[in-house]
């Protein structure tokens, strides 16, 4: 039996493609339910009131499993409720233990893994702090392999500041209503898709709100011409310089430049870092309700100064910087992870010796969605299913996967060098390259195998 830990989006695509292979699976999950962290009452979840997907239904959903109609880009609450619906259409939920924190995973001599897990404290005694203590009952369950599917986003990435700040300091992760900001004077620090939306946020209800970043964003309208921005384009396949510049070009028509809104212009090119997907931010600092500022150069009590020498007094100082990928229940080494922002794993998820452990869902590319993760589900489920049967299309991709590189997943861009875009690869690209190990590892499968 395998162990499949977390049942957000890849979970729950991790034990749907055991299922159609019948392959035994306990699933542990630390909330009560399915959804992870698109259940905003999950205490590990990090979204906000406001949060709604930055891509369409249509390109993210479950393609055996499809969205009700409804907004192009849903609340987050919706799409809580596809996720159960998901998981009891699919009859998941009996087999995950629910309420269930995943505290160790260790290899054993024989090349199964033990999973020790506590029962996970409620709510309110997340929230106050007071998490399992040293007299916790503990199990340890022996599984034939592990599928960790936990995320990546929920150990907040907590930058040093150049100094003191007195007054509030939080990260975004800590963020849900903008209640927090009444008639406060609020400096968000970043503009990634969480920092842009909370900027909008605040300008109803702080007495004001500046918003810092280092460097150019790409900004993208979530609608052209009334249909969603990510349905429109790909009839047609460009070279990839060409597709750059055009796609560039096109966004500066509709949207300007960032430069027109007193941000700094991106000294990068299109795709090689994520795009902000949310125009209302530039509509805002258009006029004049966000203040756009530099980066930080130091603070003293409640005093920012930024790198052109200004400087301005806040209340809060909101930092949307990120997430680190956090693994602690799990030594690094299992991971071929020594160093660096994201281990180093054939395809983002298969490590080069252990056949039998799989870090799931460490991978973003613009456009994936959870089909393109079901895919990765899809391609380990088949690879443990071959690998049992000693067929030769599974002992050819044990023999690959050895060399760790994966050739040609980042499709020829030249990605940023930030610790998110370790583990981003071209969609494109990637999906292909999957796909040919899943034809490789079915074409050994009896016919009808996996087909439920």
């Amino acid at each position: 039996m395998y162990a499949v830990i977390g049942a957000g989006p890849m979970g729950l695509a991790c034990a749907r493609n055991l299922q159609k292979l019948g392959i035994p699976y306990r699933g542990y999950d630390r909330h009560t339910g399915p959804g992870g962290l698109w259940d905003i009452d999950n205490p590990h979840s990090t979204l906000y009131q406001s949060a709604h997907l930055i891509s369409s239904r249509h390109m993210t959903e479950f393609a055996e499993f499809p969205m009700p109609r409804g907004p192009a880009y849903p609340h987050h609450t919706e799409l809580r409720q596809y996720f159960r619906d998901y998981a009891a259409h699919f009859d998941l939920t009996p087999h995950y233990a629910w309420g269930t924190r995943v505290e160790q995973v260790a290899p054993l001599p024989d090349g199964r893994w033990a999973v020790t897990t506590v029962p996970e404290p409620g709510r309110d005694a997340f929230v106050s702090g007071d998490g399992p203590h040293n007299d916790t009952p503990r199990t340890t369950t022996v599984h034939d392999g592990v599928l960790i599917a936990s995320g990546v986003l929920h150990h907040p990435h907590m930058p040093r500041l150049p100094g003191t700040f007195t007054g509030r300091v939080m990260h975004s992760a800590e963020y849900r209503t903008p209640d927090v900001f009444e008639g406060q004077r609020v400096l968000v620090v970043g503009c990634g898709n969480s920092g842009a939306d909370i900027a909008v946020d605040a300008v109803h209800r702080a007495a004001r709100v500046d918003l810092s970043v280092r460097r150019g964003y790409y900004f993208l309208p979530k609608f052209i011409m009334g249909r969603p921005t990510d349905t429109l384009g790909g009839a047609i396949r460009l070279p990839r310089a060409l597709k750059q510049r055009l796609d560039a070009l096109l966004v500066r028509v509709v949207m300007g430049k960032p430069s027109d809104y007193g941000l700094p212009d991106p000294d990068y090119r299109m795709y090689e870092a994520h795009p902000v997907i949310n125009s209302l931010v530039l509509h805002h600092l258009g006029q004049g309700d966000i203040t756009p500022r530099g980066a930080l150069r130091a603070i003293e009590g409640q005093t920012v100064t930024f790198a052109d020498g200004a400087s301005a007094e806040y209340d809060v100082l909101l930092l949307a910087t990120g997430y680190q990928p956090t693994f602690p229940f799990i030594d690094a080494r299992w991971l071929n992870w020594s160093a660096g922002p994201a281990p180093r794993l054939f395809l983002n998820t298969m490590h080069p010796e252990h056949d039998t452990l799989f870090l799931m869902g460490m991978l973003e590319a613009a456009g994936l969605g959870w089909e393109g993760r079901n895919r990765q589900a899809e391609l380990v489920a088949l690879y443990i299913r071959q690998l049992a049967a000693g067929t030769a299309s599974a002992r050819s991709l044990q023999a690959r996967k050895r060399h760790v590189d994966s050739p040609g997943v980042r499709g020829g861009y030249r990605y940023l060098p930030l610790d998110r875009m370790a583990y981003y690869v071209h969609k494109e690209s990637y999906l292909r390259t999957v796909q040919r190990e899943i034809d490789r590892l079915r074409a050994d499968l009896p016919p009808g195998t996996g087909a439920r």
